[in-house]
């Protein structure tokens, strides 16, 4: 594979390559810096398992897994995601321009993961410190089991929001379809108004933090008690 130079980034390009070789050099250690992967044409699992400070744009729309287990980098995508991006995210930033399909950011450590669009069902599912901005709608079993981090909608929320929720942080300006078990509507304090202002400063979003609600779990599904049986 060889890479073509340009005077802003080094272009690897799908067409003629496979996605097995453009994930090996953008993990190399003689990785360039810069780099923006054209011709995708929806491949899996592109830009996954990258762990240094690189900065990858792909020009089109992306398969499952894109960016997983991402540490440090930057990975942009001009187009849709399908399954699973930014799965498993350690730290960096992953930032969707279109929609993205179902378990965006599932299990997620750190990192912030934004989408322009759209996010389909179990956006954040079992996320465990990452941060998610969605600009338009969530669908149902969003958060479910969302044990650290934030996840901020400009749209509406589909059913069953925050099922088992246990910390995450939900922040909605939308309508919510239904909240899952043990997830309730929560007073938003002057330091929610700040962290959702620093959030949406960050994701590039300019939206009033006090349009918002808040949304967390009321600990009452923590320990196991016949009286919630039916909850479970």
């Amino acid at each position: 594979m060889a890479p073509v130079a340009t005077t802003e980034a080094t272009v690897l390009d799908l067409a003629s390559s496979s996605t097995r070789a453009v994930n090996e050099r953008l993990t190399s250690p003689e990785a360039p810096r810069t780099v923006t992967v054209t011709g995708p044409q929806g491949a899996h699992a592109l830009a996954c398992g990258l762990d240094s400070d690189i900065d990858v744009t792909i020009e089109g729309h992306v398969g499952y897994y894109c960016a997983g287990m991402n540490q440090q980098a930057t990975v942009t995508v001009t187009g849709n995601a399908g399954v699973g991006v930014a799965e498993n995210m350690m730290s960096g930033t992953v930032h969707v321009k279109g929609d993205a399909s179902q378990s965006a950011g599932a299990t997620a450590h750190g990192g912030l993961l934004v989408i322009d669009g759209n996010a389909a069902a179990r956006c954040g599912i079992s996320m465990k410190g990452v941060d998610i901005v969605v600009g338009g709608n969530i669908g149902h079993m969003s958060a479910f089991m969302g044990q650290a981090g934030r996840l901020v909608v400009l749209g509406d929320a589909g059913e069953a929001l925050g099922d088992s929720l246990y910390e995450a942080r939900i922040y909605v300006r939308g309508t919510v379809a239904s909240l899952g078990a043990d997830c309730i509507k929560k007073e938003m304090r002057e330091e929610h108004l700040t962290e959702l202002r620093d959030l949406l400063d960050q994701a590039g979003f300019d939206a009033d933090p006090s349009e918002f609600t808040r949304y967390g779990s009321a600990r009452k599904l923590y320990n196991f008690h016949v009286d919630n049986a039916s909850a479970y």
